[in-house]
């Protein structure tokens, strides 16, 4: 297949910008160029500006419905739910009549006709740490978003976005950091997310011509930024902060948030396996993710990449043997379901059955309602279901950012459940686990009860359970609708 070219004309748009609404199109961390269907060049999604940081003090939330029994610090002092590190992005969806070419001087030059002239706003959302953050609000939990903006249109848009969703923000520079950083490396990151005729995508971002982290600049965790962290009771992370932030910074911001007794939470992404063959300093930041998170979050593709186990049971168990503080290894099987793994057994629960209007953003909406549940403390089982549930309420939509799942449409979906099971998928995967661990298992049995080690717990019971709590905070308006 030949490489699509474009024609340049002017600094402006040659071409009217259109979204195309019926397509799923790739938002959030989006680090390929794509110029193939099925080739990709694993590269950063973000562009690195000029402009100051930011700071807004933290908000004040209603509490949450339920009470907390994880938090390993006074009640007192965690009065923040889970806060995200980094990846704070915006991405500009547009309509083009052809994908940027493959040279990396005229992808450059692309990139520059497109900053040009920003197009209108009504092609901005939300991207990165952002989906994982409004998700998590929508479900009640006190988000608050670290992380470093520019003082330009697109900060200001972050900004607003996630003040309106009850997120607080806290800027990660220190006024040392903006005096000594170059010019070119403080505006907000942006990731241009361009689809062609036949639907194609290409992801266009400056950070793709800089072997540095956007961020590079940054040295030290702010006063402000240890504040926030200290104040949570999860810190999100995930592999795109390498994108950002120096190994340095990365090991420094495990440390402390470990040191404080705030969870750790990373989801390595597609970012895990380059960065296993990455630089020594990102790899040994990946190992101490790896050995340092109380929750690992990944797919089963990426559960491989970083063991060479092929059955994702064994790859979370060898990630729990491995890690000093791992309780939890969730992983994603896609429209299969997700598995949950701990030390002492194993629990599974298949998708739901809905109509897919775009995937974009189930990941995130899955790990907000993930952490939803190990906070709140939430039995394991009831915990997948509603992650299951949250992603595919989110699938239903399109598109991340303002546009993933609210309560309400949650609560729809969990009012008329209906699960994908695949019995034959199940059993072969279980079958050698079943002499060694109890394995829980979400299904649509009319009765509970054991098979031997196999637990079956119903659906009518977890959706019996979870749903008259939902209902309440929503009426309650602790919850966004």
């Amino acid at each position: 297949m030949n490489h699509q070219s474009v024609a340049f004309k002017n600094t402006q748009f040659p071409f009217p910008p259109h979204l195309h609404h019926s397509t799923p199109i790739p938002s959030r961390l989006l680090f390929a160029f794509s110029l193939h269907p099925n080739k990709t060049i694993t590269k950063s999604p973000y562009s690195a500006f000029s402009c100051r940081g930011f700071h807004t003090p933290l908000l004040n939330h209603p509490s949450s419905s339920f009470h907390s029994s994880n938090a390993s610090k006074p009640a007192a002092v965690k009065t923040v739910d889970v806060a995200t590190l980094g990846n704070l992005c915006v991405d500009i969806v547009l309509n083009v009549p052809k994908l940027p070419p493959p040279s990396p001087d005229s992808r450059k030059a692309f990139m520059e006709q497109l900053s040009s002239s920003p197009p209108d706003k009504q092609y901005w959302e939300a991207g990165g740490n952002c989906n994982m953050a409004i998700a998590a609000a929508r479900l009640g939990l006190k988000c608050v978003a670290i992380g470093h903006v520019g003082n330009e249109i697109y900060g200001k848009f972050l900004e607003d976005v996630l003040q309106a969703e009850g997120i607080g923000m806290v800027g990660m520079s220190e006024e040392t950091d903006v005096l000594n950083a170059p010019s070119s490396s403080y505006e907000t990151l942006l990731c241009w997310v361009l689809v062609d005729p036949l639907q194609k995508h290409g992801f266009c971002s400056r950070a793709d011509f800089s072997k540095e982290p956007a961020f590079s600049w940054m040295n030290t965790l702010s006063e402000e930024v240890k504040r926030a962290i200290k104040r949570s009771r999860i810190l999100f992370c995930n592999g795109y902060d390498f994108d950002e932030l120096s190994p340095h910074m990365i090991i420094s911001a495990v440390e402390y948030t470990v040191e404080v007794g705030t969870s750790v939470f990373f989801d390595p992404g597609p970012r895990g396996k380059s960065l296993l063959s990455g630089t020594v300093e990102e790899q040994k930041a990946l190992e101490h993710f790896l050995r340092m998170s109380d929750v690992l979050l990944l797919t089963s593709d990426e559960a491989e990449s970083l063991t060479s186990l092929v059955d994702p049971i064994l790859a979370a168990q060898e990630l729990l043997r491995k890690g000093n503080r791992t309780k939890w290894v969730v992983v994603k099987m896609g429209p299969k379901g997700s598995i949950l793994i701990t030390k002492s057994g194993i629990t599974c629960a298949s998708a739901f059955k809905v109509k897919i209007m775009d995937t974009v953003g189930c990941g995130d909406s899955f790990v907000a309602a993930i952490a939803y549940g190990f906070i709140h403390n939430i039995p394991l089982v009831t915990t997948l279901a509603f992650a299951n549930t949250v992603g595919a309420a989110t699938a239903m939509g399109c598109g991340a950012g303002r546009n993933v799942a609210t309560l309400k449409q949650v609560v729809e979906l969990m009012e008329t459940p209906d699960l994908n099971e695949d019995d034959k998928f199940w059993n072969e995967l279980l079958r050698e686990h079943l002499d060694s661990q109890e394995v829980t298992f979400l299904s649509k049995m009319v009765l509970n009860g054991s098979n031997g080690r196999m637990k079956h717990v119903t659906l009518q019971k977890v959706v019996s359970e979870l749903l008259p709590k939902l209902k309440s905070s929503q009426l309650e308006g602790t919850l966004s609708s």
